[in-house]
């Protein structure tokens, strides 16, 4: 081989390395995949790679839930990133709940990123209910739906503000939740999801809707987050609505370099405008959501938000 093709093969791999050194490879570990938290994943991996002209490229793995996504992080080395309820995070640094046992000093390496949709509580009844608050439900049939976190919720709501054995329980699916108002079978259902909630959506417009606001002191009681759903999010309610949520968020782990962290942090604020005219969840995300987080921040987003004047904890 001549000096000149040896030197023009050299500068070709040269380059193709460098092309391969550039592109960045991140697991996002989300949720199952029917579930709108992985629909998440898949527009912020596509909002990634747009943002950043395809120098971080983001694999979306599914998920049986936030457990595993927290368990895994003892065990991925790398750009592994996932979601989870800020709680669990603190629960296994702690060694407890589901995670007595399972502690795993892997844990204390957790850092978060940045939060995305919130799972918000919805209780929904039909306009012509008469519902006005949770002293209404009495005496009316609610669907709670089975096995979600929304019907765990709904069915502590009601113990706790003493209406156990004053509200009918439907044995409906809550895939069935529309039909069965439309159909006045039930005056209500509860159901937990990121706002706005397509079947709440369906509801509204296909029946007309009341949503339940709770007291603040409700909100206590219950200890969840605090979440305010504007006026005119749902067709028909025209005035905000108080009601709880459980906060979720992106985290990663020290593997995870501070330049990658930044990039994954700036892109993703800067394309959440995009995503909210694609789906409007992201529309509910805003810089206020960064005081749910718990644990420290990965000092790559942290650099970002100090960049950016957001208001990030940095405790730990």
């Amino acid at each position: 081989m001549s000096m000149l093709k040896r030197l023009t093969l050299a500068l070709a791999l040269a380059s193709l390395a460098g092309l391969v050194q550039a592109e960045t490879r991140v697991t996002y570990k989300s949720a199952s995949s029917a579930s709108s938290y992985y629909q998440m994943g898949v527009q912020v991996a596509e909002a990634i790679k747009r943002g950043t002209g395809g120098d971080i490229i983001v694999t979306v793995e599914e998920s049986q839930g936030s457990v595993q996504n927290v368990m895994e992080a003892a065990a991925r080395s790398g750009n592994y990133v996932f979601t989870t309820p800020p709680a669990l995070v603190r629960l296994a640094q702690q060694g407890k709940a589901m995670f007595e046992g399972k502690g795993n000093p892997k844990f204390d390496e957790i850092r978060a990123l940045f939060p995305i949709p919130s799972l918000t509580m919805h209780f929904v009844v039909r306009d012509d209910s008469g519902v006005e608050n949770f002293a209404d439900l009495e005496g009316k049939t609610i669907l709670l739906g089975k096995g979600s976190f929304g019907a765990r919720e709904g069915e502590k709501y009601l113990k706790l503000f003493g209406l156990e054995g004053k509200v009918e329980l439907a044995d409906v699916e809550l895939d069935n939740a529309v039909p069965a108002m439309k159909n006045k079978q039930i005056d209500g259902f509860v159901t937990a999801g990121s706002y706005p909630a397509p079947n709440v959506i369906e509801a509204a417009a296909g029946t007309g809707i009341s949503l339940i606001s709770l007291t603040d002191d409700q909100v206590a009681e219950t200890k969840r987050t605090r979440l305010v759903i504007p006026a005119g999010t749902y067709a028909g309610v025209d005035a905000d609505v108080v009601t709880t949520s459980l906060p979720v968020v992106v985290y990663t782990t020290t593997d995870m370099d501070e330049e990658t962290a930044y990039q994954l942090t700036k892109t993703y604020w800067g394309q959440k405008e995009t995503m909210g005219a694609d789906a409007a969840w992201w529309k509910g995300v805003s810089a206020e959501l960064l005081s749910n987080i718990e644990g420290k921040i990965h000092p790559g987003a942290l650099r970002y938000y100090e960049e950016a004047g957001m208001n990030a904890p940095q405790g730990g």
